[in-house]
């Protein structure tokens, strides 16, 4: 006979057993067939992809094809269609060699779609896997993409996917005056939300010009819930090559603006930091030109002495690396911030930078818009499609 510890501890077992069942059950948007076929059944399609977009290693436009789905444009957004160009890097347009599909490049000479790349569509599908950061320019895309959609009648189909930041709401808020492709919408660094959950709010908070609405339509992930860890199966980009670099990625990217590498041009980007001549700690790296990740990185060449992030526990937000950099460098009189305006756009406000300025401490910075998260946390709300 079981004794009432004997119970418990099987119950225990077992609810851990379900857990992880329920975790390897998520399914993302893309993986749901039965739901979307028919909604593309005799549709001339255009799809909004690049590396990422894969179920089980199969790439969606593969899975439309064999589905006899008429795909009849491909959109890239930064990186290209295969995720293999540095960042800023202009794309041109081309044909995919897989396939033969005319590929409109959406990081090159334009980014926005030109009319007549539209004019035979009938649905926008957008599948790309986001990070959950505001300055990271996939969402970008999707918002160009969806305006382009509500102004010529297009139906927009988000095929969503989780988000591996999902955990966190952290940072100013962008100020419009500072809005830009690394920062379009009035949300925190970390949001918080998919891309589908995030296509939603634009629709809804009217952030789209024009009258009349988009029909958007967003394909949820299946058992996925904001507590779930969601390892990333591909990296979404060339220097996110794994998921620490994507935890620290909204720590370290306004690192971009200032003096110090973040370890492009090395085998761990946006794990690492330093600098050549202000020494930030005493780990030691040398940037080197990668083709596909960094051609030209900064401080190419040098000895640069820093700090290896690579088992760091950190998650979220963390001003302390930037705050801590600030003040070495003016401790040797060295300037830190050497493109302000740069550095306004990826904050999204000049008050971070005017604060690092002032010496305040990360607290006393994190404060600062600690209201604004608040009043952001319940205007998302109605657009959450996942639990909290």
């Amino acid at each position: 006979m079981l004794k009432r510890y004997d119970v418990l501890f099987i119950c225990i077992i077992l609810l851990a057993v379900f857990k992880v069942n329920t975790a390897l059950a998520i399914e993302v948007g893309a993986a749901q067939t039965e739901r979307y076929l028919p909604k593309l059944k005799g549709k001339r399609v255009g799809l909004i992809a690049n590396q990422s977009a894969r179920v089980n290693g199969t790439h969606v436009v593969d899975i439309l094809l064999a589905n006899g789905v008429n795909v009849v444009r491909i959109f890239s957004p930064e990186h290209g269609f295969r995720g293999d160009q540095d960042a800023g890097a202009h794309i041109d347009n081309s044909i995919d060699v897989k396939t033969g599909i005319p590929i409109v490049s959406l990081y090159g000479k334009q980014k926005r779609p030109p009319k007549k790349a539209l004019q035979d569509i009938d649905v926008l599908v957008f599948d790309i896997q986001d990070v959950g950061v505001r300055f990271y320019t996939y969402i970008s895309t999707m918002h160009f993409m969806m305006q382009a959609a509500k102004d010529n009648h297009i139906a927009f189909l988000v095929f969503d996917r989780p988000n591996p930041n999902i955990r966190f709401v952290a940072g100013p808020l962008l100020d419009l005056k500072f809005r830009s492709f690394v920062g379009m919408h009035p949300i925190p660094i970390l949001h918080g939300m998919t891309v589908g959950e995030l296509a939603k709010m634009i629709e809804g908070e009217n952030w789209l010009s024009g009258n009349g609405q988009l029909k958007l339509e967003v394909m949820p992930v299946l058992n996925y819930d904001a507590t779930d860890d969601y390892t990333l199966p591909i990296a979404p980009s060339p220097n996110l090559p794994n998921q620490q670099s994507i935890y620290l990625y909204p720590s370290l990217c306004l690192f971009e603006a200032t003096a110090v590498s973040v370890g492009r041009g090395t085998d761990f980007p946006f794990q690492i930091f330093g600098h050549h001549q202000v020494k930030l700690g005493h780990f030691h790296f040398t940037p080197r030109s990668i083709i596909g990740a960094a051609r030209f990185p900064k401080l190419q060449g040098h000895e640069v002495w820093g700090v290896d992030l690579k088992a760091s526990q950190t998650r979220g937000f963390d001003l302390s690396w930037l705050v801590f950099a600030h003040r070495q460098f003016r401790q040797q009189n060295k300037r830190f911030i050497v493109h302000p305006d740069f550095f306004d756009k990826l904050a999204g406000t000049d008050i971070l930078r005017l604060a690092l300025e002032q010496g305040l401490k990360v607290h006393q910075i994190e404060a600062i818009w600690q209201k604004d998260l608040d009043v952001f946390k319940k205007r998302r709300a109605p657009y959450l499609l996942y639990d909290r």
